[in-house]
């Protein structure tokens, strides 16, 4: 049966304050920048004031704050008129409950236990609490309960009553007694929590889809969107999941005809499992493009200068062990002891469950698929922990069986410890060239050659040749433009090493390492609003979780990283601030020109992420889930249309190259069916990005400071198959050209059949 696969794809944040109802009038704008299909952040009823979407409370509504299914419905019909297909990010592995009585299915699981007709929805053990009870670690000191209007309350939050269990002047203490859950302290989360959640979100709980009549219950709104007209769904972690293989079926049996994408991240050299889907929402590709505009050979300076200047000898290898060790023994404790009691035949299993754990080079195995790498992790904990090499031994039968529930758990608790430790943790405090630091990356791979990103893109065309491709996301670290200034370092490494140094100098920061990355981070956002990037430097302290923390905030280091903020913005280091911005920006430009450009035109399905069709400059979420000036960007594409516009500070330019790549695709498919390196000839080749999908050209310059130290693009050349027209400037040309000839507008072009 044929698939809906768009031709490409414009993320859009559906929130209260943008809803369905504002994206339905977007369409006419989206498909005037030759958007294939919409594709809307999670829609079901998620929890009051939720930004995101990703905490669903009820799968079988439309959330109301965001239009609700009336306005889903005028979304549909206007992309319909438009042309445009539609996408659907749904979240299968968890649901909200923060506020229980937002979600009827966990209200009603407190309010009857294991009796309740949705207890098979979540993935508690009653029995590992002595009294049989679900624990909520949801108090602080002040635990005054009260009994108000049949319900338990804790300050605003409510909490149902069992029937029976309670009168009017019942002391609330001997009636939270009698309840079916046990609301507790939270610190106690990590240690005792009985129910699977969201790495390590309490306020997120794990959904059992392996039960077929879960999936069906959870799914029966999600069903009935492909006949609406919704012709993609995205996936939000599926490695959550005990049976992402199962549950995927099911899933491609509900919807067979839809374009189906997953949240997975793929480690350098891994391959997505058979799943019946198109791909991945693209982090893979995004590690790719942004590679081959880093300068690989700088890595040997970076890395001295790295070390020399933080004192941090250790590795990237070494910082993932460490991170991840960090997240199980304080964060994941309850997920390894519930494993350990899965095996009481063996002593003391904790240490070895978590060591498995920290071992693996990837996220998850898929037993019996991956059973490769499930081996790696135990041969890797034995070598790390010799003295756990007897239970682990022990252990590994049941790990290598699919149908053991400890094999199932394992897969589970690999993919939340690598998720937390390393994303979350490890990026955060190896900072030697943090535009390598993303979702997806590979910060141990410093650049990527010419040659391997071509086999790269080779076998994607083969593999998945309609996988999403991406440059930013809602989860990416640092945005698209961010990251291309800061490939711009390793290129000017003197200029860099001057503005570290003093960032170092001026710094009382006791982490130097955490100096540096902010020194980055500076260099990469530019001078954008102070708020935001204070707001960032408190997040990514206390991510690092090395000198503060989300829950001990450490205010004197937290003072000292704010004060080397403040002065970059108003202090001592402005004036080196300035100076190293001038030389980012401009070859900052042509590196965000082409890597958009690859990305756009190369393998696989291209999504553009709200806002970054012009200049982008975000950091980590929130920053970059900011609201986009659409009204601003409907002006600035009427006036790219009466003519190329320049490459300044407007993000016309980048517009321009969006546009006319996007139509390109959506009007000539047929010109993007193969993929085959164009190589230059000349001194200077090696600076071109060049490829042609089977008609359609890309050409895209990389390190544009040393190409232009050398004195352009002199006497190199490329030989065209024939006549063909940049699309970007409208100019012909044909046999043996002069590359600067080709890139005298713009430092890309894409040459379609003249």
């Amino acid at each position: 049966m044929p698939r809906t696969v768009p031709t490409s794809t414009y993320r859009l944040q559906i929130t209260g304050s943008f809803t369905l109802g504002d994206a339905a009038a977007l369409t006419d704008h989206l498909r005037d920048l030759g958007v294939g299909a919409v594709y809307c952040s999670p829609l079901l009823q998620a929890a009051g004031g939720s930004d995101h979407g990703y905490d669903t409370v009820d799968p079988t509504k439309v959330d109301v704050d965001r239009g609700g299914i009336e306005q889903l419905q005028t979304l549909l019909a206007a992309a319909r008129e438009e042309g445009l297909g539609v996408v659907v990010d749904i979240v299968p592995n968890h649901l909200g409950i923060a506020e229980p009585a937002e979600n009827p299915a966990f209200w009603d699981v407190l309010r009857l236990g294991q009796e309740s007709p949705y207890a098979p929805w979540f993935d508690i053990d009653w029995t590992a609490n002595p009294e049989g009870r679900l624990l909520l670690p949801v108090l602080g000191d002040d635990a005054v309960l009260t009994v108000e209007d049949g319900e338990l309350r804790y300050y605003d939050h409510r909490f149902p009553l069992a029937p029976g269990t309670w009168s009017p002047g019942d002391d609330a203490d001997e009636v939270h007694a009698r309840q079916h859950y046990e609301l507790a302290h939270w610190t106690r989360a990590n240690t005792e929590l009985n129910y699977r959640r969201f790495f390590a979100v309490t306020t997120l709980a794990g959904v059992r889809q392996e039960d077929g009549a879960v999936f069906d219950a959870t799914h029966e709104l999600v069903g009935t969107l492909p006949d609406a007209g919704v012709t993609g769904l995205r996936v939000d972690h599926p490695d959550g999941l005990v049976d992402p293989a199962g549950y995927l079926e099911r899933l491609r049996a509900l919807a067979p005809t839809a374009w189906i994408t997953v949240e997975k991240i793929l480690e350098p050299g891994e391959q997505l499992p058979p799943w019946p889907v198109e791909g991945t929402t693209g982090y893979d590709a995004m590690r790719e493009v942004n590679g081959v505009f880093v300068d690989h050979g700088a890595a040997p300076y970076f890395t001295d200068l790295y070390r020399r200047l933080t004192g941090d000898e250790r590795t990237i290898t070494d910082h993932i062990e460490a991170g991840k060790r960090m997240v199980d023994e304080l964060l994941l404790p309850a997920e390894i002891s519930r494993m350990a009691r899965l095996v009481p035949e063996v002593a003391d299993p904790e240490p070895a469950i978590a060591e498995v754990a920290i071992a693996f080079d990837v996220y998850r195995s898929y037993l019996p698929a991956g059973a490769e790498h499930l081996d790696a992790a135990l041969a890797l904990a034995a070598q790390r922990r010799p003295a756990l090499a007897g239970t682990l031994d022990a252990l590994s039968p049941r790990l290598h069986d699919p149908e053991d529930e400890l094999a199932k758990r394992m897969q589970q608790l690999s993919g939340a410890t690598m998720a937390k430790g390393v994303e979350d943790t490890a990026y955060y405090r190896y900072a030697r060239f943090v535009a390598l630091n993303e979702v997806g990356g590979n910060p141990d791979e410093f650049g990527i050659p010419l040659a391997t990103f071509h086999e790269l893109q080779g076998q994607r065309q083969v593999r998945q040749p309609q996988s999403m491709t991406a440059l930013s996301t809602h989860d990416t670290k640092r945005g698209e433009d961010v990251r291309a200034r800061l490939a711009v370092l390793a290129e000017v490494p003197q200029e860099w090493t001057r503005f570290a140094e003093r960032v170092l100098e001026v710094s009382t920061v006791p982490n130097r390492a955490f100096a540096y990355l902010i020194a980055q981070t500076l260099a990469g956002a530019g001078p954008i609003e102070a708020s935001r990037m204070h707001a960032y430097a408190e997040k990514a302290m206390r991510e690092a979780s090395d000198g503060t923390t989300w829950t001990e905030p450490d205010e004197a280091f937290e003072a000292t990283v704010h004060a080397l903020v403040d002065a970059a913005y108003e202090g001592a280091l402005r004036q080196d601030w300035d100076a190293l911005t001038a030389v980012l920006t401009t070859p900052g430009r042509t590196n965000s020109l082409g890597q958009k450009l690859v990305q756009l035109t190369m393998p696989g399905i291209p999504d553009v992420y709200q806002g970054t069709e012009v200049w982008e400059d975000s950091l980590v979420d929130p920053d970059n889930r900011r609201p986009v000036d659409f009204a601003e960007h409907r002006r600035l594409l009427e006036t790219v249309l009466a003519g190329p516009p320049a490459v300044d500070e407007t993000g016309a330019a980048k517009l321009w190259v969006v546009r006319q790549a996007l139509r390109a695709r959506a009007e000539h498919p047929d010109l993007f069916t193969t993929y085959e390196p164009v190589a230059a000839d000349g001194p200077v080749a090696h600076h071109l990005v060049g490829f042609d999908r089977g008609g359609a050209l890309t050409l895209a310059t990389r390190l544009p400071v040393t190409l232009e130290a050398s004195g352009g693009w002199h006497d190199t050349t490329i030989t065209l198959p024939g006549a063909v027209v940049d699309v970007l400037t409208g100019r012909t040309f044909d046999g043996a050209v002069e590359v600067g000839d080709v890139l005298a507008t713009y430092p890309v072009a894409l040459l379609l059949p003249a």
